[in-house]
């Protein structure tokens, strides 16, 4: 079919008050029709969540989670809107899950794309522009694929972005967005710390073979 219009996508959005990707999502998921859109943003939770989101959430929880054998650890704030929802069953699950999700990706270390530093940004291009692979490509094709290797190392630093550990056909924002369904309060990541054990020590490296001939003077 043809591509989706900008039109049709600020009608299901008006209409279901979720997000613009995630209406052009629902959109060629269904060939374009807009009921069965809408009933397919229902189903994923993201139609009620793109209403709550721009609504306070000052209260939630700070948590934390150590992973088996102790060497990696998180602390994590997420804020919904009142703090009965805090103190709930669901909502603490949400936070230790997301915590969980963290301690598994090394990698990330911003919520969203958005959070990323454009300085960093610039020195990834930079560094990219000049790799061998892409010498003697006409500018543009370079400009094409070095714009696509920064956008994916920007989804790679973003918690959102990720896809959730326990059902990898979700990302995390995705599991957001349907406990603010869910929940019926709109849940925000506000930060977090990973903590790996021994990260950032220079530890001493010893040849043990070396030691013990010294030792035993040989």
């Amino acid at each position: 079919m043809a591509g989706i219009s900008a039109k049709l996508v600020k009608e299901l959005r008006d209409k279901t008050g979720a997000g613009m990707m995630d209406c052009k999502k629902a959109l060629k998921e269904n060939d374009g029709d807009l009921e069965k859109a809408g009933e397919w943003l229902r189903q994923k939770g993201i139609a009620s969540a793109g209403k709550k989101s721009g609504r306070t959430a000052a209260e939630g929880l700070v948590s934390s989670y150590i992973h088996t054998g102790g060497r990696v650890g998180v602390l994590v704030e997420v804020n919904c809107e009142t703090d009965f929802v805090a103190r709930g069953d669901k909502f603490p699950e949400l936070v230790r899950n997301i915590a969980m999700q963290i301690a598994a990706c090394p990698n990330v270390e911003y919520i969203t794309t958005d959070d990323v530093p454009s300085d960093m940004l610039e020195k990834e291009k930079e560094i990219e522009m000049g790799r061998e692979d892409l010498a003697g490509k006409p500018e543009n094709i370079r400009e094409k694929i070095v714009t696509g290797r920064i956008e994916k190392r920007r989804k790679e630093l973003s918690l959102m972005d990720q896809p959730y550990v326990r059902d990898q056909s979700i990302t995390v924002a995705e599991l957001v967005k349907k406990s603010i369904a869910e929940l019926g309060e709109n849940i925000q990541v506000r930060r977090f710390s990973r903590f790996v054990l021994g990260e950032g020590i220079e530890k001493e490296e010893s040849d043990f073979a070396a030691e013990v001939a010294a030792a035993t003077g040989k």
